[in-house]
């Protein structure tokens, strides 16, 4: 008898351990923080020194998505996270980032924001991380009306063919003019300057249907070496993304600022600090948008 309970006890016991290390994982929390030139985005807050024109801009959207995280151990390899299938902000392996809250030039934004993905990853230590801004083809291409949250945002979707905007920002610059044609009417004024990147020239029967490919995915791969979950922030700032852009001028004829599309002669220098090569022009280096704090 007392041999039976010595080992029905320390049954119990390591039971009780492997329940305590939840089968040896972790939870992880990683915190995003929204910025415009280091300092942090927030709905009605004007920016000065942005572009090469160190123009005065004053944002009313700023969301994106992220997909398919990874961190990073000490020997180099990765492991990807599982997150929180909460309903709201993620889903399977993507997450949606809001860093607006419907209040001022934001009116057309929600109350709710989203600052913080929360995931769990195998037990251990880690030193970096990597992720991808955009949404992965697979959930790419869907009708928002009946899809999953965060996919069912219609604000962050173009079309079946086009699929969802990975990023969406919006602002107002202090004097944006569209240039203009010889002899034509100079006076174009153009309201905001945005940049939405999103897949292009994806290949489907029409702009209803899911497309079989897109010919520019225009997915941002993201690696971040020194990345400690406990004490890090994932910062992005879209200063840095605008820092060889003109937010003052739109290029005849275009959608205003960037939306990812070919032949938009205001797309190369915000494409290009995204990382991201444009209309078959390769990336003139490393994605400026996102670093650590």
């Amino acid at each position: 008898m007392k041999a039976l309970l010595l080992s029905l006890t320390a049954l119990a016991l390591t039971a009780c351990t492997t329940t305590g290390q939840n089968a040896g994982t972790q939870t992880i929390d990683i915190n995003f923080a929204a910025e415009i030139n280091g300092k942090p985005f927030a709905c009605g807050q004007s920016y000065s020194n942005v572009g090469v024109t160190r123009s005065t801009i004053t944002p009313s959207d700023f969301r994106l998505y992220v997909s398919e995280i990874k961190l990073i151990k000490k020997d180099g390899s990765s492991v990807p996270v599982e997150l929180a299938q909460d309903g709201v902000w993620q889903y399977q392996n993507l997450a949606l980032l809001d860093f607006e809250n419907g209040q001022g030039p934001c009116l057309n934004g929600t109350s709710a924001t989203n600052t913080r993905i929360r995931a769990t990853a195998p037990a251990g230590s880690y030193s970096g991380i990597e992720l991808t801004v955009g949404v992965p083809f697979k959930l790419n291409h869907q009708d928002p009306t009946v899809a999953a949250a965060p996919l069912n945002s219609t604000a962050m979707f173009w079309n079946w063919q086009g699929g969802y905007k990975f990023i969406k920002f919006d602002t107002a610059s202090t004097g944006i003019r569209e240039t203009q044609a010889a002899g034509s009417n100079p006076s174009g004024v153009v309201t905001r300057y945005s940049v939405h990147l999103g897949s292009t020239v994806c290949a489907s029967a029409s702009r209803t249907q899911a497309p079989v490919a897109c010919q520019n995915a225009n997915r941002i791969a993201v690696r971040l070496d020194g990345f400690d979950p406990s004490k890090n922030q994932v910062v992005i700032d879209m200063g840095a993304a605008l820092a060889r852009a003109n937010v003052d001028v739109n290029a005849q004829g275009t959608s205003p600022g960037c939306m990812s599309f070919p032949k938009d002669a205001d797309c190369p220098p915000v494409m290009g600090a995204l990382g991201l090569a444009y209309d078959g022009v390769p990336a003139p280096g490393a994605q400026q948008l996102i670093r650590l704090r």
